[in-house]
């Protein structure tokens, strides 16, 4: 079979070693993230809300749901910072483009960031409420 220029002559991993292989690739854009001072005041808006779950006597439901809930915003935020990076690489000059592009990563991490806080907030009124 003759090779394309997209061919790579990279062998990839399968089995055992690609899963560590994977999960070392995933903990590598973990420590990418954590440089984002965003993602670490997520982190933190994480703790509060689990010490406010806490607080009020949130049932087990709440806290999965919490859970996925920032789970879902960590990975935006997560694509959102992709965006910026190639981006930034692409296209390092000023572009409507590339701002419209960022903006939209921005808009998608605000919309779950708002849902987070809305979660929390019905938590906290059915629980003081029973």
């Amino acid at each position: 079979m003759e090779k394309t220029p997209l061919d790579s002559n990279i062998e990839k991993a399968s089995g055992l070693r690609r899963v560590v292989a994977a999960t070392r690739y995933s903990l590598q854009g973990l420590a990418r993230l954590w440089r984002e001072e965003a993602f670490r005041h997520e982190v933190i808006a994480f703790v509060v809300g689990l010490v406010i779950l806490v607080a009020v006597g949130a049932k087990f439901t709440d806290y999965l749901i919490y859970l996925v809930l920032m789970l879902v915003l960590f990975s935006i935020e997560a694509l959102n910072t992709a965006i910026e990076e190639l981006v930034d690489r692409i296209s390092p000059e000023i572009s409507s483009v590339g701002r419209h592009a960022k903006d939209l990563g921005s808009f998608a991490v605000f919309c779950l960031l708002g849902a987070n806080g809305m979660f929390v907030f019905y938590v906290v009124v059915v629980r003081l409420w029973e």
